[in-house]
């Protein structure tokens, strides 16, 4: 059985796109971002395709925005405007990867958000958790924000900087499985994201 995963987070920039290129890689996954706001000549999409296996398939994003904002202000400033009518789900017979964009409360648009494209994409979650001061309440509200909207969470990744403290007591109180950690990479290649796949149980 093939399956669908869409990937957030518990906030910007703590490890999306690599997560998201150790599953596609680890289960040999199509990937797929549906809206790439900002740094179009170097994509989430172009920089997982450099990473994982030359045979994999990439889907275009639906929405290609110019300024790294959040999507709703991005697209507002090119003259955009998203909706979840128009973001399909790629036609796929393989298990798909889906990035996000940022975490479940980033504005698509005046009235609706990430969360609302993940209820409409009627997928599994899984969500990347990175270590930091405040990482536990910003993970167990987004674990808490997904239970409440009755979604599915396959489960937890942390990435980076281990804190097994802070880790037990998530997986602890939150009872989501805990798929693996990813280690801080100082090295990232095809090579270290083909390694970290080892360490996560899907």
């Amino acid at each position: 059985m093939n399956n669908t995963y869409f990937i957030t987070g518990i906030g910007t920039g703590i490890g999306k796109t690599i997560v998201s290129a150790v599953l596609t890689e680890k289960l040999k996954a199509d990937y797929w971002k549906p809206v790439q706001s900002g740094d179009l000549d170097v994509s989430d999409s172009l920089f997982v395709k450099h990473l994982v296996s030359p045979d994999t398939i990439i889907h275009p994003e639906s929405y290609r925005l110019s300024q790294p904002l959040s999507p709703h202000l991005s697209a507002r400033l090119d003259g955009i405007n998203i909706t979840l009518e128009s973001i399909k789900k790629p036609q796929t017979n393989n298990h798909l990867i889906i990035e996000g964009a940022g975490g479940l409360m980033v504005p698509l648009n005046d009235h609706e958000l990430i969360l609302d494209l993940i209820k409409g994409l009627q997928t599994k979650v899984i969500v990347v958790s990175q270590n930091y001061l405040g990482s536990i309440n910003h993970t167990l509200l987004t674990l808490e924000t997904l239970k409440a909207n009755q979604i599915d969470v396959a489960g937890l990744i942390f990435n980076g900087t281990e804190n097994q403290e802070s880790e037990q007591y998530i997986a602890n109180y939150s009872k989501i499985k805990v798929l693996g950690r990813i280690p801080k990479m100082s090295v990232v290649d095809s090579e270290s994201i083909k390694r970290a796949g080892e360490h996560i149980t899907l």
